[in-house]
């Protein structure tokens, strides 16, 4: 009896891989949510997500779903499996080469190669391969998920009687954003004996490299309160930070910056902390100021720069940027301490 049975072989692999447009995310506009909200938030412009959904204007509605466009490529890993399927035929009595190739319409080369024949001759119950075919699959795999971020780090505190979330925010060194965030809070509101979560920063103040030309202590003291005093008469603003307005912090932050230090917007309560004490001031030093009454020393609150002989320049609530004595009959008993920025 002739047979023909048809076999698969074991499955042959090949790795590729392909550059693709990085996955997108999705957002469900909520209200109050505009283009421009909705892509700074995801790092991203408002003609890639117009892109993206096929907006023809910026109009969108509440509840709609937008496609977020990634900002990366990844390569996306693909396999090949190959499979190689044969036919075999069983030899019965007459059967010659040529007729069985005949029979199954290929060549004696490829009836001799397949099947590792040296000659002609072949026997009755003998099989044979009388066919193959590669048939090739190439698969996707899917894309490896992505480590999360590490949490930002985190101290707690909790609400005393008459704070408010910019007094814990000017304390702590954190944003009054960061901390509504840190707290999925709606409103600045807090109670007193709540605990809130408080992102830290670790950010170090440093000093700008000065390059080729070296610039010396005392250069840049001098630098410091030149920028400092170009400010006089600059109005006070809550959370300022520019020539337009400024709080004691941004003062300090604006005019060391211009100084060439590289330097965080931070607190006062928070550059206390972080620069060097001391208790003799030079020209250049900072000094920190608790304006509470009755004086608390462990808080600090206000700050300036001290310029010599006896005198401080500062961003006062009532007066804006000016000068004043440390004698002050105000800011005398008020005074916590002085450090020294690196």
């Amino acid at each position: 009896m002739k047979k023909n049975v048809t076999t698969l072989t074991a499955a042959a692999l090949l790795s590729t891989t392909l550059v693709t447009p990085a996955l997108a995310d999705t957002y469900t506009v909520k209200s109050g949510d505009n283009l421009s909200k909705i892509a700074k938030a995801h790092s991203t412009t408002v003609s890639k997500l117009k892109e993206a959904n096929k907006l023809k204007s910026d109009r969108i509605s509440v509840n709609q779903k937008l496609n977020i466009p990634g900002n990366n490529t990844y390569k996306e890993e693909t396999v090949s499996i190959k499979t190689a399927q044969t036919k075999s035929y069983t030899v019965v009595s007459g059967d010659t080469l040529i007729k069985i190739a005949n029979k199954h319409n290929i060549t004696l080369a490829e009836l001799s190669q397949w099947n590792n024949l040296k000659g002609h001759q072949i026997y009755p119950g003998q099989k044979l391969v009388v066919s193959k075919s590669t048939n090739s699959n190439t698969i996707i795999l899917p894309k490896p998920k992505q480590a999360a971020p590490a949490p930002a780090a985190v101290t707690s505190y909790t609400v005393k009687k008459g704070d408010s979330l910019w007094k814990i925010a000017n304390q702590t060194g954190a944003s009054v954003q960061s901390i509504k965030t840190a707290n999925n809070l709606k409103s600045d509101t807090v109670r007193v004996g709540q605990t809130l979560k408080i992102p830290t920063s670790k950010a170090p103040i440093t000093v700008a490299k000065p390059g080729t030309t070296s610039v010396s202590p005392s250069q840049r003291v001098n630098t410091v309160i030149s920028e400092a005093k170009k400010q006089i008469g600059v109005p006070y603003s809550w959370a300022g930070a520019s020539p337009s307005g400024f709080d004691c912090s941004g003062f300090i932050y604006y005019v060391y910056k211009k100084a060439g230090y590289q330097i965080s917007r931070l607190s006062s309560s928070t550059y206390y902390s972080l620069g060097k004490k001391v208790t003799a001031p030079q020209p250049g030093d900072l000094v920190y100021f608790n304006t509470s009454s009755p004086t608390n020393k462990k808080v600090v609150n206000h700050m300036g720069i001290y310029i010599g002989n006896g005198q401080f320049i500062h961003a006062s609530s009532s007066l804006g940027v000016t000068i004043t004595p440390l004698s002050n009959s105000y800011w005398k008993p008020k005074i916590i301490g002085y450090n020294r920025l690196p």
